[in-house]
């Protein structure tokens, strides 16, 4: 991998490109979200929006401009998910393509074989780990020959678990010469609102997985996206059972996330050449209060997720459902969003040289609605830092992750952006 990285830097400059940035589904309700993010960071940026609607983008143009005047100069590019040829004549132009553009497994391969051929870096948000799997089977090694950097799940999935897990290590290495070989997640506190584009996507895979059996077989696996070879080791299935937690003394539950979060942590070991140990096992879990009442709550959140899953698994359980949920392109409003916030811990213990037990706890946090507030910055932040920020600390070109891609890069730009990403003091 080191070989590429002189002529990778010299690509990343790209002097005959016009723009940094292509964002790729700006007239989606996320899309524009990061939009206005983008407006507000490097003022040196040179970056153009894109979708197939010229008339949608001109009315995102002009609703961004009644905060900043400066959306108006905004050049507008024309592509089709379905059309390779106007995307390719995308990807040639930019340094960085970003895409919003979901369900990915209906929208978005294109895209990703366009930037893989014209050595464009790309990032995402989506939380499909079926598609993720494909490209990664399709597209990895094509990416270290053109020297394209792709990086999905640059949103709340999963950007905080990985880079939490990457926090960890690093401390736990700095502090205590060992690696932790053994990490849990807690969701301390969650609070934000559903969009359509988020639940089509969900549907969309639920619906892969009972079409093919392949798919709900991968969707199960928990090394299912490490690289071909490499995908076994200690952890088994996601846990779905309520638990009580003795050492921190609480009730926990299954996050509904942990099945995308879990497999891009254990793709990031893999290609950080098993800097977190070839034993490392990962496990993610919602957090309740130890009394009789957070037990309940476990259970209802539980439940509420196993029946939601079997309805949609269900034909016409599933036609009911999908008329009481947002469709595409609605999601929370600008109140809502500003209400919403994120507080996870990353908990990792290991053995230091002594045989001692070691922990380090490394909070991550963001001030607003998990899923697009927070989400926004995120890939906004991921867009700019594949931009501007050679990978000193990252691989310099493959189907990546948030960590293994951009390292403490990103995670600069995120604290500078306002979210904490934080060791917590030995204890």
């Amino acid at each position: 991998m080191a070989r590429h990285d002189a002529r990778v830097i010299e690509a990343r400059a790209k002097p005959d490109r016009p723009f940094d940035i292509v964002l790729f589904g700006a007239t989606g309700y996320t899309g524009e979200l990061v939009c206005a993010e983008l407006l507000l960071r490097e003022p040196r940026l040179k970056w153009a929006i894109a979708g197939r609607d010229r008339t949608r983008l001109e009315a995102v143009r002009a609703r961004l401009a009644n905060s900043d005047p400066r959306a108006l100069e905004l050049p507008i590019l024309i592509g089709d998910s379905h059309q390779p040829a106007s995307l390719d004549a995308i990807a040639r132009q930019t340094r960085v393509v970003c895409s919003t553009v979901g369900p990915y497994a209906k929208y978005g391969s294109e895209l990703v074989a366009a930037a893989v051929d014209h050595g464009t870096d790309y990032c995402d948000i989506t939380g499909e780990v079926q598609w993720v799997r494909r490209m990664i089977d399709t597209h990895h090694e094509a990416a270290l020959r053109s020297g394209a950097r792709i990086v999905p799940c640059c949103g709340f999935d999963s950007i905080p678990s990985d880079l939490g897990v990457f926090l960890m290590q690093l401390e736990m290495r700095a502090r205590h010469s060992c690696q932790s070989d053994n990490a849990t997640l807690y969701v301390t506190s969650l609070r934000g609102g559903a969009s359509g584009g988020t639940i089509a996507s969900m549907l969309g895979i639920i619906e892969e997985a009972r079409r093919d059996p392949t798919v709900r077989a991968l969707l199960l696996e928990p090394y299912s996206l490490n690289p071909e070879g490499e995908r076994s080791g200690p952890d088994g299935r996601d846990a779905l059972s309520v638990e009580r937690d003795r050492d921190r003394n609480c009730h926990i539950g299954p996050f509904v996330m942990a099945a995308v979060n879990t497999r891009v942590v254990r793709r990031s070991n893999a290609l950080l050449g098993w800097r977190y140990g070839r034993e490392f096992r990962y496990r993610e879990v919602m957090q309740y209060a130890p009394s009789v009442r957070g037990g309940i709550e476990a259970q209802l959140a539980r439940c509420a997720i196993m029946g939601f899953l079997m309805a949609v698994s269900m034909g016409p359980a599933r036609r009911l459902v999908e008329r009481l949920l947002p469709k595409p392109g609605a999601g929370p409003t600008a109140e809502e969003r500003e209400r919403g916030h994120f507080r996870l811990e990353v908990v990792g213990r290991g053995q230091d040289a002594r045989g001692a037990e070691q922990k380090v706890v490394c909070r991550v946090e963001g001030s607003r609605d998990p899923g697009y507030g927070s989400t926004a910055i995120m890939l906004s932040e991921a867009a700019l830092c594949l931009a501007f920020d050679a990978p000193t600390d990252g691989l310099a070109a493959g189907l990546l992750t948030p960590a293994s891609a951009m390292g403490m890069s990103l995670v600069t730009r995120l604290r500078a952006a306002g979210m904490v990403l934080q060791v917590e003091p030995a204890t």
